[in-house]
């Protein structure tokens, strides 16, 4: 199961009754300036759209937000995004469909990636704004006229997987009935998405750790041809394999990223499993390194002293030092392979847009 908590109505946050005015905010983007409402003065529609990183519904909507900002920005509409979400409120496997949680860092990084042209905000720290406005799910649209007045509240549209259309353009058809002068047909709509992750679910976090430290650590030993059997990936996974030594110094620094991404992505079409080339005889130390890590997945040590026949059987084209990682989909067809220590960054990107994981429901 994956923990994203969708949401459909506010609960102890009540949303922003229509007709109101527009609760003023200080707010640093991602472009390091500071933003209150008067930085939109000029704008005779203001969209306040709450939205984030991690939710797969709020990554669906994304291109069509970077559209919308696009065919409005003639006709005096300005969009703004504001990230709702206390990071520290977030658990890992809630990141299932993403390669970045919603730390004000990662949302740099994401504006850059996706080449934002609205400005990102962050609420995060103290989720003033968001107790303000009350968004029930990322995302959450807000409407405002040249008055600031509250005039729509809902969804972007009706279908939330980018590949389908939808029947229902809301916010779009608010927009337009605004710069018409014309009533709004619809003034609310329920939301769809993930719940926003208030401070208090920072609870959730703590239980989270508290569970992942009991799970069982094993390690078992794999031959050649098992070896051969891994790579070729004859499961409906996606497979993650790194090959590691506790004497290695970038293997044992690296190690925590492949636990936090297992934590993340084992809910879904994944797993991790790591490979020990120590001797067959430190297997206790091997062990010991792997219950302080907490290191629940599937754990191996190669039984053979020979190390090359465990080169070849991991990747003929691996030159032989550690530490060794491939990323392998069903069928055995390996899509990413690293000598030396990987960019945690970029796995997980790798791992959550490959065709047999996906960012969206």
């Amino acid at each position: 199961m994956v923990f994203c908590n969708t949401a459909i109505a506010a609960g102890d946050h009540p949303t922003l009754a229509i007709g109101s005015n527009a609760p003023d905010f200080k707010l640093t983007g991602t472009d390091d300036k500071i933003y209150t409402l008067s930085s939109f003065s000029k704008a005779d529609i203001l969209v306040i759209v709450f939205t984030c990183n991690h939710c797969p519904t709020a990554q669906a909507y994304e291109d069509r937000l970077i559209q919308l900002t696009k065919d409005y920005a003639a006709k005096k509409v300005a969009v703004v995004a504001i990230m709702p979400n206390d990071p520290k409120a977030i658990r890992l496997d809630e990141l299932g469909y993403t390669d970045m949680s919603d730390s004000f860092e990662e949302m740099k990084l994401r504006a850059k990636q996706k080449q934002y042209n609205f400005p990102y905000l962050y609420d995060g720290e103290t989720q003033s704004v968001a107790q303000a406005y009350g968004p029930a799910a990322t995302p959450h649209v807000f409407i405002f006229d040249k008055t600031r007045k509250l005039r729509y509240q809902g969804r972007i549209d009706d279908v939330e997987k980018p590949s389908k259309t939808p029947h229902n353009f809301d916010t779009r058809n608010a927009i337009d009935a605004l710069l018409a002068g014309k009533e709004l047909a619809v003034q609310t709509t329920k939301v769809f998405g993930c719940s926003i992750k208030w401070a208090e679910k920072e609870s959730w976090l703590q239980k989270a750790n508290e569970d992942w430290a009991k799970e069982p650590v094993a390690i078992d030993t794999i031959d050649v041809q098992g070896i051969k059997d891994l790579v070729k990936n004859n499961s409906d996974k996606l497979r993650l394999i790194n090959v590691w030594a506790t004497w290695c110094g970038p293997c044992v620094a690296e190690f925590s990223e492949f636990i936090t991404m297992n934590r993340m992505y084992r809910n879904r079409d994944f797993e991790f499993i790591s490979v020990s080339a120590d001797e067959p005889e430190n297997k206790d130390k091997v062990m010991k390194f792997l219950q302080k890590k907490q290191a629940s997945a599937t754990n191996y040590i190669f039984s053979g002293d020979d190390k090359y026949k465990l080169i070849e059987a991991i990747d003929p084209n691996w030159q032989g030092a550690l530490p060794y990682t491939i990323l392998v989909e069903p069928g055995g067809k390996i899509v990413y392979a690293k000598q030396g220590q990987i960019d945690p960054q970029e796995m997980k990107r790798m791992i959550v847009d490959d065709k047999f994981i996906g960012r969206y429901y």
